[in-house]
């Protein structure tokens, strides 16, 4: 196992921090505001909505964009943290984080632009601006589905350099292992309707896992003393 120092606990502090911007931009803008907006199988409904919402919509965006910056620090304070231990795997964590914040990255100039067309619909010519919106705010759905690929293999190997570091309960190594094999698998399962709801609870343990990881990583940072043991 490891020993940890200040600097050790100052990084995971850190990394703490962000990984709970992370959790509060996603949560806000993903799941809240963009149900909001976005009305699937009903594109005019979803124009009108983006153009009595401005300030919604505009905020949307922003809480998008805060993500691919939570995700991109988190992913680099990660690194910090846990490179130590294992380069490579720091290393791996790191990548695939990175990966996720470019995935997001395309969605927010994807709803960016979904306004932008909602604002001024002279913007795509002769093509339906309700469709062109709507088709939009699919896309960007969809990139948020196959980045859960990405969210899921980031967690592995934060799991890991949990267990080698010895500096977080080994409980918590397994479930953000176990979390990111089952966010992977979701985002497969989400292409086949009939297995929607077991892609929903594939994800749970992720969820447990990362909201665990950031308590311990606020409240306590890290092991002074790595024991190995739970």
């Amino acid at each position: 196992m490891f020993s940890a120092n200040i600097s050790t606990r100052r990084a995971a502090r850190t990394a703490g921090l962000w990984y709970l911007g992370l959790a509060l931009t996603g949560m806000c803008g993903f799941l809240m505001i963009r149900p909001a907006l976005f009305a699937p199988g009903d594109p005019q409904l979803t124009l009108s909505q983006l153009l009595a919402n401005a300030s919604l919509a505009r905020a949307g965006i922003a809480l998008e964009m805060g993500v691919v910056i939570t995700q991109a620090m988190a992913a680099v304070w990660f690194f910090r943290l846990f490179r130590s231990v294992d380069v490579v795997a720091a290393g791996t964590l790191a990548a695939f984080g990175l990966c996720n914040a470019l995935a997001v990255l395309v969605s927010a100039a994807l709803i960016a632009t979904a306004f932008d067309v909602a604002s001024v619909p002279a913007r795509v010519g002769a093509l339906d601006a309700a469709g062109a919106v709507q088709l939009m705010y699919l896309a960007s759905g969809e990139l948020w589905i196959v980045g859960a690929v990405f969210f899921g293999l980031w967690l592995v190997p934060m799991g890991r350099l949990v267990l080698a570091s010895g500096w977080m309960p080994r409980a918590l190594g397994w479930t953000l292992v176990v979390g990111g094999v089952g966010y992977v698998l979701s985002a497969f399962m989400s292409m086949l309707p009939e297995l929607s709801i077991a892609s929903s609870v594939a994800t749970l343990p992720a969820a447990v896992g990362e909201f665990w990881m950031i308590g311990y990583l606020l409240w306590r940072g890290v092991r002074t003393n790595a024991t190995g043991v739970s």
